[in-house]
């Protein structure tokens, strides 16, 4: 898989991210987006690097969806648990 895979899959797995996780964000549509793209990356190199689990060149691969949206799930709970209380109300 190239990278516009991978952002493809970032941003698809921020939007999985963001359901499964819903409420207020600092930095709206386009910071979960982001967080999801590299939620993406870091889900893919936890996976290969610490799980002994080899990337898929596959886009439709089960535990490759599983990386990317588990690595969005942590980016956006650190974002908010970081910058969530920064903006007003």
């Amino acid at each position: 898989m190239s990278i516009i895979g991978w952002i493809i899959l970032g941003l698809l797995a921020g939007a999985i991210a963001k359901i499964l996780l819903p409420g207020r964000d600092p930095g709206g549509l386009i910071g979960t987006t982001l967080i999801g793209v590299a939620g993406a990356f870091l889900g893919g190199w936890i996976s290969a690097r610490f799980l002994d689990r080899s990337i898929s060149n596959e886009f439709y691969d089960g535990p490759t969806w599983a990386a990317a949206i588990g690595g969005s799930l942590v980016l956006l709970i650190a974002y908010r648990l970081l910058f969530g209380h920064s903006r007003s109300r």
